[in-house]
């Protein structure tokens, strides 16, 4: 009898455990993992051939003819290949591509096909739009910001992406994953963004975002980069930024909110997944800057730190 009680007992706590503790371990760990695989793949996004990591120049072109190869008598060098590769050529708002003295060299591409001349395709701060120029393991395209061009040079050889020495993280912290309440704005309002070389420009911003964090309350506005993507960005800055991470910013990107952008609703902000702007990593990248509303008078000691010291 004594037996068949001590039994029992063993199986009712053995019960007890498998089912309470369970799914709480569960879902840490599938945080955790769901955690690793973003940091993953937001370095593989650095290390593409033509990520952040293989930019080397930011060219600023000037009225008239901008001639670019590697010998030395260009306006604009590059590091390797023909000696003349091409002549950007600016005049107004229109920026035209012409051959050098010799002509195009073998293996020169636009948008994939052999070069000729043309005119470059470029918006303001579209510069998913711009054709890319490429030959070897160069890869280029025309930028603009406000009433300025540029051309932007990758290489997948670059020293950046040669020299890279892995990316520094916060521990995760599920204490910064909050529930965050939508408000829309209607109409959608527009915020001016100032960027690090001294340009601005518009983008929407679809609602505020309220939080609870530190027993305070706080309200993020994030804008909607693509209009034709389900992903809002927030652009923001917290104590961090003066000791462990990067100086200017952060950025976050989320899903849409619950019953979408114009309905309120619950937007889900997990700031271990808070990453270094592009220009964390290199010169040549244009960033934008946190508006007023973004800058947290709170640390935010999770997600990615400084890669340059």
């Amino acid at each position: 009898m004594r037996f068949r009680n001590r039994s029992a007992c063993l199986l009712f706590i053995a019960l007890l455990f498998a089912l309470l503790p369970a799914p709480a371990v569960s879902q840490e760990t599938s945080w955790e993992k769901e955690t690793a695989a973003w940091r993953e793949q937001h370095k593989a996004e650095l290390l593409k051939p033509d990520g952040w990591l293989s930019l080397i120049g930011l060219e600023w072109l000037q009225p008239g003819d901008n001639s670019a190869g590697s010998a030395p008598d260009n306006k604009i060098h590059l590091p390797a290949g023909a000696a003349h590769l091409a002549i950007f050529h600016l005049e107004g708002e229109t920026v035209t591509l012409n051959p050098p003295a010799g002509g195009f060299p073998p293996g020169f591409l636009v948008a994939g096909v052999p070069a000729e001349p043309q005119s470059l395709r470029a918006e303001a701060n579209k510069d998913k739009v711009s054709p890319h120029l490429t030959i070897g393991t160069l890869n280029m395209y025309v930028i603009r910001r406000e009433a300025r061009f540029a051309l932007r040079i990758k290489d997948s050889h670059s020293p950046a992406i040669t020299g890279f020495h892995e990316l520094k993280w916060f521990e995760p912290n599920p204490a910064f994953r909050v529930t965050a309440r939508w408000i829309p704005y209607s109409p959608h309002k527009t915020i001016t963004l100032a960027t690090l070389i001294g340009t601005s420009y518009d983008q929407p911003v679809p609602g505020v975002a309220e939080f609870s964090l530190a027993g305070k309350t706080f309200r993020l506005e994030p804008v909607l980069e693509d209009p034709a993507a389900a992903k809002l960005f927030f652009i923001l800055r917290d104590t961090t930024s003066a000791t462990t991470t990067y100086g200017a910013c952060r950025f976050l990107y989320t899903g849409f909110p619950t019953n979408g952008l114009d309905r309120p609703g619950e937007l889900a902000l997990d700031f271990n997944r808070l990453e270094n702007p592009p220009c964390a990593y290199t010169p040549y990248s244009t960033c934008p800057l946190p508006p007023p509303g973004n800058r947290l008078p709170i640390p935010l000691p999770v997600g990615e730190q400084r890669y340059h010291n």
